[in-house]
């Protein structure tokens, strides 16, 4: 495969989980569980892991409403293999919350004491519908404020 296909499919993985981190904060359950190959598996911080889209999409549509969340995510580190359709890629993310009812000021809303560094390592499948997530291990490292 050709340079330039091996990029584009890089850029396609990093823009995968950018559209990820957008589809939780927007409260897009069904986006965020389209984002997975129909049997994805999802392991969440807590170690509870989520079998297939239903499952991602349930546990993500019975969030708390006022549960306000931005996921900063950076450092992202992919190696696609083209040939085999198959990426991984590495994560960093800045976890903030807050509150949706929580009054808006020019400066935002305000943020929960406790943030959160932590890491999405994800292995990706090129499929029909273009690459989704066929596994994601989510893991805090770092947290700052009263214990979560």
């Amino acid at each position: 495969m050709s340079t330039l296909e091996t990029l584009a499919a890089e850029a396609a993985c990093r823009a995968l989980v950018l559209q990820g981190a957008d589809a939780v904060d927007g409260g897009d359950a069904q986006g965020f569980a389209a984002l997975f190959v129909p049997e994805g598996t999802l392991v969440r911080p807590d170690g509870s892991v989520l079998q297939g889209r239903a499952a991602i999409a349930q546990a993500y549509a019975n969030r708390d409403p006022d549960r306000l969340t931005q996921h900063l995510v950076c450092n992202q580190q992919v190696t696609v293999d083209v040939v085999q359709g198959r990426a991984h890629a590495r994560s960093k993310v800045l976890f903030w919350t807050g509150r949706h009812s929580s009054p808006s000021t020019p400066q935002g809303r305000p943020a929960d004491v406790v943030s959160q560094v932590g890491e999405f390592v994800d292995q990706l499948e090129h499929t029909p519908e273009g690459w989704r997530i066929r596994s994601r291990h989510a893991q805090f490292i770092l947290y700052r404020g009263s214990a979560p």
